[in-house]
């Protein structure tokens, strides 16, 4: 963890800025106390989207088909 003052963010918040950019957690202190903690977002995972599950409760597409290939219709969606 990267300390910086209260000073450096003023003057110099580019570089600072540039530290959680980077991933880095920064400490600012003031009179050499810890008065506050910047650290970068956790990066957002990408839900995909779960279709099987959303249609798991409808019937299948066609009327009369058979149970295997009602079962075959399903695991292609699933992959």
């Amino acid at each position: 963890m990267r300390t910086a003052t209260v000073a450096n963010l003023r003057n110099e918040f580019p570089k600072v800025f540039a530290w959680i950019e980077a991933g880095e957690e920064i400490a600012i202190t003031r009179r050499g106390r810890i008065v506050a903690n910047l650290i970068p977002p956790k990066p957002l995972k990408k839900r995909k989207p779960d279709w099987a599950a959303r249609l798991r409760d409808r019937p299948p597409v066609g009327k009369g088909m058979s149970r295997e290939a009602t079962e075959k219709l399903w695991s292609d969606l699933r992959d």
